[in-house]
């Protein structure tokens, strides 16, 4: 093999990869020894310094509306197009309903908080965030308002429309993206205002190490079943088709190469968290989109590798 061909593979696993896996590790230690309170983590994360995150990266951005009104348009194309591959596969297999709820919450909705918020920091430091935050704020309105609608759709048919959007409006993501898309509308100078902004971006600098902390703690609490039938085409469709699909709604839109990659790196993230918390919660095979977590989260650094791999040498 060429010396930059080995030279590269060597800087991504240890700049990239690396750095994830050991603070990952390091959750999952901690985990096992002190037996860490997950829903509090997990309340942090989406409560104080997901949003923090997003306000203080939203209104640093140099994205204007317009693109971060296309990578939204992208991400939902994107879960729609998991969500076709995944009902085609159901159908072909013969899947029992559970198994069909629990295939589409595993594809169509992934981790671009706690895996690919760090991820982005790390592989594009100046421009990843920024455009990571459109596909986190989309990622989490969609996962409690589709993923809601579709793990209740039988489980639970005599729940309103309130009790079932309830949740979305809970999401501080979405009033924190509305705050600095206003802000920076608005051109109010919050920067200017230390009193304000210095917590802001104490609890954004946070989010990476608190998130990959989190990350390890979920996954030592996971009881993985074993990796076959269903499973096996959860995590073929969620780490190979996702990048695909993604190659091809990036050259639709004709994003520009730099975001196009940051958006082709977010889709090869893992199986998000809140889908298991679904698929326990209203009856679709918890198991499997439990096992699909775990295994799709270990299994992620062989496409983000290799997706980062094809970038540097491209």
């Amino acid at each position: 093999m060429p010396p930059d061909f080995l030279a590269s593979i060597g800087l991504i696993l240890r700049d990239v990869c690396l750095p994830i896996i050991l603070v990952i590790a390091l959750g999952r230690g901690f985990d096992r020894r002190f037996r860490l309170d997950l829903e509090t983590l997990v309340k942090l994360n989406i409560y104080l310094f997901v949003p923090a995150f997003i306000f203080a990266r939203v209104t640093q951005s140099e994205v204007g509306t317009e693109t971060g009104l296309r990578i939204v348009g992208f991400t939902l194309l994107m879960i729609g197009s998991m969500a076709i591959m995944s009902l085609l596969v159901g159908r072909l297999r013969h899947y029992r309903v559970e198994q069909k709820k629990s295939l589409l919450l595993t594809t169509m909705f992934y981790n671009c908080g706690n895996f690919g918020i760090p991820l982005m920091t790390l592989a594009f430091p100046s421009e990843g965030p920024g455009i990571q935050v459109f596909v986190l704020m989309t990622m989490n309105v969609a996962t409690f308002s589709i993923g809601l609608l579709l793990a209740t759709a039988q489980s639970c048919p005599q729940r309103g429309l309130r009790w079932q959007f309830g949740p979305v409006l809970k999401q501080p993501s979405l009033y924190a993206i509305a705050l600095a898309w206003l802000c920076q509308s608005a051109d109010v100078p919050v920067q200017d205002w230390v009193m304000v902004w210095k917590p802001i971006e104490f609890l954004a600098d946070a989010l990476v190490g608190v998130a990959l902390v989190t990350l390890g703690v979920q996954l030592s609490k996971t009881k993985p079943s074993r990796c076959s039938g269903p499973l096996t085409w959860a995590l073929s469709i969620r780490l190979v088709g996702g990048p695909l699909l993604a190659l091809f709604w990036v050259q639709v839109f004709g994003f520009p190469p730099i975001i196009a990659a940051i958006l082709i790196l977010g889709a090869a993230a893992p199986t998000a968290v809140n889908t298991a918390l679904l698929a326990h919660e209203f009856k679709a095979d918890s198991d499997a989109a439990a096992a699909s977590v775990f295994y799709s989260t270990l299994l992620s650094f062989i496409p983000v590798g290799l997706i980062l791999l094809v970038i540097r040498l491209g």
